[in-house]
Order: structure tokens, then C-alpha cells, then sequence
């Protein structure tokens, strides 16, 4: 008896649709991911010709706008309530460090508040951000 042996056909996948696709995704991501923006405060920085360029994200920042308002991670603070802010925000892991970013019209009063509020809150070190002229 002669059994015939099958032939098993070869199949053959087709990524051409699977290309189009992931080309596809990775354009609709690139257009409408959000990339990192300065805040939208509009704050124009004291210019310096001394400074050290910023690194590492172990901070919190303390924005005061030209109006003279503080804000901490985009909420509006009150003076005196600053201090028992940033004892909360330092007291996240990593955390040390306070970074002042404020309009060069601000009154310098203002800023040695929010400088005796870091130090009293615990902060281990202080940044003023500035900008080259």
C-alpha cells in the first residue's frame, strides 16, 4: 500500500501590515506626547555671570511670580504657611534640597522669607535659579 505523504505547505507571514502599523503608533505618540516645558509662569530670571548649570531632581521649587505669589508644585502658598509646606515636600524620600526660581522685579524681603522658611523647613542646601545674561 502506497500512502501518499502530504505535502505541508509553507506558510508565509506577511509583515507589511504589522510594519505599517508600528510606524502608525510610533508617529501618533510622537506627535502627541508633551515635551518638558520651562513652567508656564511667565518669570524672567535674574541674569548672572557667575552659577553653576542645575542638576539632579531631588528638590522642590519655590516659584514667586513678579505679583509677588509663591507657588509650590503649581498651588499658591501663603507666607505664612510656607514653612509647614515645605517641612511636608522635604520630608519625601530624597528630598533635600529647596530651588528658588523668581522674577528679578520680586522684592529681596520676599526672598530672604522664603530662604529663612527652606532653612527653618529643614532643607539641606538652597538654589537660586538665574540665568546667563
Amino acid at each position: 500500500m502506497g500512502f501518499e505523504r502530504r505535502r505541508r505547505a509553507g506558510s508565509i507571514l506577511n509583515l507589511t501590515p504589522l510594519i505599517d502599523i508600528v510606524f502608525l503608533l510610533l508617529v501618533f505618540f510622537m506627535l502627541t506626547s508633551h515635551f518638558i516645558e520651562d513652567e508656564a509662569i511667565d518669570i524672567d530670571l535674574p541674569a548672572a555671570k557667575s552659577g553653576n548649570e542645575a542638576t539632579g531632581k531631588e528638590f522642590v521649587e519655590v516659584i514667586v511670580n513678579p505679583d509677588g505669589e509663591l507657588l509650590i508644585d503649581g498651588r499658591t502658598i501663603d507666607l505664612e504657611h510656607l514653612e509647614q509646606t515645605l517641612r511636608g515636600a522635604l520630608h519625601a524620600p530624597e528630598t533635600r534640597f529647596v530651588r528658588l526660581r523668581g522674577d528679578h522685579e520680586v522684592r529681596l524681603g520676599l526672598a530672604v522669607s522664603v530662604i529663612d522658611a527652606a532653612r527653618s523647613a529643614g532643607a539641606e542646601a538652597l538654589d537660586i535659579l538665574t540665568r546667563q545674561p
